[in-house]
């Protein structure tokens, strides 16, 4: 099995280089790590979002799951001079994305919400919030699970498209240079896809459910994988893989298995959902 010593981290560079976890990596292992998104996204147009014919005023709370819909929400309001009502509600996938919406609002704990990156912890999030008239901001393409919840929960919800992904202009030549690519979401697998075959690629490692999901449909080489009990992280994964390679191991490719747990829990909650409603009725 071939050493890994050149790594693409499909993320934009870090600020500091000296605090991201790959660094670390690169001096244990002698590596050399470079960091360039395979994907782009960009907020749609004034034109676009008109398309849609969505009234933003007619909700009482937004759902953010990344910073770039909070841009394009709020450029899209300030060229439809439409004032975003001091009562609007914010529900955000991560404290991180909740913190950004201070570049246009002033930041008050009653009206923000946000929840720990996890499906299940933005779908309580919402749940919570149930009774609001909700917008759900999503990028295109985006994962179905979200939508798909709120529907199978009957929350009251709007889908706005506020953001595009498009793949970057990095070549096929340039990628197969690398030891192993690093991938964090489904797009990127896509964007991947679209540059080379599985049998031209080198060693691939995913970040999340729904990224190895599609890179185990389209039959890529994963060989490290995170989250997981071992590797909650993505640099722990490969720091595990790098270990066994060099400790002369057989590596197999990681396969994808559904996530029971999910399933389990929009049960639990469309039980609950359910049970309110009854008792409202009495």
């Amino acid at each position: 099995m071939a050493e890994i010593k050149r790594i693409l981290v499909s993320q934009p560079k870090p600020a500091i280089l000296e605090k991201s976890p790959f660094f670390e990596l690169a001096n244990k292992y002698n590596l050399e790590v470079d960091y360039r998104p395979l994907i782009e996204v960009k907020g749609v147009t004034p034109k676009e979002f008109r398309s849609q014919r969505v009234e933003i005023l007619a909700h009482t709370a937004v759902i953010f799951t990344s910073r770039t819909t909070i841009d394009s929400f709020f450029r899209i309001c300030e060229d439809a001079r439409i004032t975003v009502p001091e009562t609007m509600k914010y529900i955000c996938s991560t404290e991180a994305i909740a913190l950004y919406l201070q570049k246009y609002i002033v930041y008050r704990k009653r009206k923000i919400s946000f929840a720990d990156g996890t499906f299940t912890g933005i779908v309580e999030q919402i749940v919570k919030h149930k009774d609001e008239k909700l917008l759900l901001s999503l990028s295109e393409p985006h994962k179905p699970e979200i939508p798909e919840a709120l529907t199978r929960l009957k929350i009251n919800y709007t889908p706005v498209i506020l953001a595009r992904t498009v793949a970057s202009d990095i070549s096929a030549e340039e990628l197969q240079s690398y030891d192993m690519l690093l991938l964090y979401s489904p797009w990127e697998v896509k964007a991947l896809c679209e540059k080379m075959s599985a049998e031209q690629m080198p060693v691939i490692s995913t970040f999340g459910e729904g990224t190895l999901r599609l890179a185990s449909e389209n039959h890529l080489p994963v060989k490290a994988s995170a989250p997981s009990p071992g590797a909650p992280s993505l640099a722990k994964a490969v720091d595990n893989y790098i270990s066994a390679v060099l400790a002369g191991k057989e590596i197999e490719d990681v396969e994808f298995a559904e996530n029971e747990q999910n399933e389990e829990f929009l049960r639990t909650q469309q039980t609950k959902l359910a049970k309110k409603t009854r008792t409202r009725k009495k």
